[in-house]
């Protein structure tokens, strides 16, 4: 059975391996993002102390959640959703619907894509929440900034917001920063450009920080699962030999890893 590289940020890969080695299958991490607090913070507080004024908060992943609990916490306010009791909180995935129970979240106000969605994305999720866009309501998207603390990531739902006539604010809750590789991280990334390794890829600056911190590498003959199809596409364009589109859930990975074997 082929070695599964998971290049998640490290707390969401740590997971994804346990869960993948529990199922009997090789996998390692080697996260390709390190994520970082933001580096100002005030915007962010500003938004937490007027939580309840939103309709409904998004948050673009677990990060965002993750970050935007500690800053809750951080300001003496221990579960975000006794903030704002009627409003919905919005997931565009699995990973993120999980974080937001964890911290407190109640079922019944989260808002996500079906479970069976072809995708886990802005898209899957409008679908199921475009019907409470109304005129004048207010929404707030959590989201990460750039290495530079520069608020980044798609705009797609935000302008689907807008032009239905929401007021949007967004606030960054975490800094993605390219990682720093030791060198037995630096080993394993080299050695899985040709070993059989398969490389797990749920972000497109995954892909631009691995060609970052391995330039000039021939990627042909290496092999690649991406979460989604822009992703599958920026792996092609890296020059990846053989990509294959995957749901992230456990199930769906597993079952691809299986099919190159």
């Amino acid at each position: 059975m082929p070695r599964l590289i998971v290049t998640r940020p490290a707390k969401e890969g740590v997971r994804w391996v346990s869960d993948l080695q529990g199922r009997g299958l090789q996998a390692c991490a080697l996260p390709l993002i390190c994520i970082e607090p933001p580096l100002e913070t005030e915007p962010l507080n500003q938004a937490i102390e007027k939580l309840a004024s939103y309709a409904a908060v998004m948050f673009v992943s677990a990060n965002a959640v993750s970050g935007f609990a500690h800053a809750c916490m951080q300001s003496g306010h221990p579960c975000m959703a006794v903030l704002s009791p009627r409003a919905r909180a919005w997931s565009p995935g699995p990973g993120t619907t999980r974080a937001l129970k964890e911290s407190g979240w109640p079922d019944s106000s989260i808002d996500a894509p079906d479970s069976h969605a072809l995708q886990f994305d802005s898209e899957s999720l409008w679908e199921q929440v475009q019907h409470q866009a109304t005129p004048g309501q207010r929404v707030l998207i959590v989201r990460g900034a750039d290495a530079k603390g520069q608020i980044a990531g798609r705009d797609w739902l935000a302008a689907r917001l807008r032009e239905a006539g929401v007021h949007v604010e967004e606030v960054a809750a975490y800094r993605r920063a390219p990682p720093v590789l030791d060198e037995a991280q630096r080993g394993l990334a080299e050695s899985a450009v040709s070993d059989g390794s398969i490389w797990l890829f749920s972000s497109s600056e995954a892909i631009s920080n691995l060609r970052l911190v391995l330039p000039g590498q021939n990627w042909a003959v290496a092999r690649a699962l991406a979460t989604h199809e822009r992703i599958a596409h920026s792996a092609r364009q890296a020059g990846f030999g053989i990509v294959k589109q995957v749901r992230p859930t456990l199930d769906d990975v597993a079952a691809s890893i299986e099919s190159f074997a």
